[in-house]
């Protein structure tokens, strides 16, 4: 094992941080760190967006449904970006294919990851924000994002004022196969269920969390909200899904 390893062994999502701000070589270092994440073809189709105004945190804290946005020192936005290579291409009608749209989704996520490994190896915690997708419309009228660009995920950061249980994972079988998909045997998923239910998540500190086989027949509702909505959102900022 080697430091990165640990670090990336004891992350945990945090939620709540200090006052104490991050400052701008910091911030500098880490944003180094995400343009130099792998990007398909070299095409770098994804972006941040640092936002830094007050109120429009708050406002990304009422779309995501999440108070304790608001107040997180750092908030960043991984975008897709094909804005940028369409303007250099002839226009947008060179850009809004699916695959430059998933090439930049990709992106996205290598460079929000990046993020994440760097700011925990300086001792910063970060919560992923899937939440910018809770209305994905909402944020793009807010942070007035042009055509042939996206939110992807959200990031707060910050240095940590919790210290969270890690969260169990699914055995490792389960996740990593070899040569071919391989079933989850019902043994191991109960076994999964008996460690989840031994987990205190800080947003609800005095209650266990339900069983992971609880949690997925709830959040697997086929009940459709504006997060199924994504993919036309994407189509009416200029991408051909």
């Amino acid at each position: 094992m080697n430091q990165t390893i640990n670090t990336q062994l004891a992350h945990r999502t945090i939620r709540e941080f200090t006052s104490e701000p991050v400052n701008k070589e910091t911030l500098d270092r880490l944003f180094e760190v995400a343009i130099h994440a792998p990007t398909s073809l070299g095409m770098q189709n994804a972006s941040i967006i640092h936002v830094t105004d007050q109120r429009l945190k708050d406002e990304l804290a009422k779309i995501g449904a999440q108070a304790y946005v608001a107040k997180a020192p750092v908030y960043l936005l991984f975008i897709v970006d094909t804005r940028r290579n369409s303007l250099i291409a002839g226009g947008p009608s060179a850009a809004p294919y699916p695959r430059n749209f998933i090439s930049g989704f990709t992106d996205a996520c290598l460079m929000a990851q990046n993020v994440c490994v760097a700011a925990e190896s300086l001792g910063l915690g970060i919560n992923f924000l899937g939440n910018v997708h809770n209305d994905a419309q909402a944020v793009i009228d807010l942070l007035q994002l042009p055509g042939l660009t996206f939110p992807v995920v959200g990031m707060t950061l910050g240095w940590p004022n919790q210290d969270p249980q890690l969260k169990p994972r699914l055995p490792r079988h389960a996740r990593v196969m070899e040569n071919g998909y391989v079933d989850l045997k019902a043994e191991d998923l109960a076994q999964y269920d008996e460690a989840m239910q031994t987990y205190y998540d800080l947003r609800d500190a005095n209650r266990r969390v339900d069983s992971f086989t609880d949690q997925v027949k709830a959040k697997f509702s086929p009940v459709k909200d504006l997060r199924d909505a994504t993919l036309e959102i994407a189509k009416r900022q200029g991408f051909d899904l």
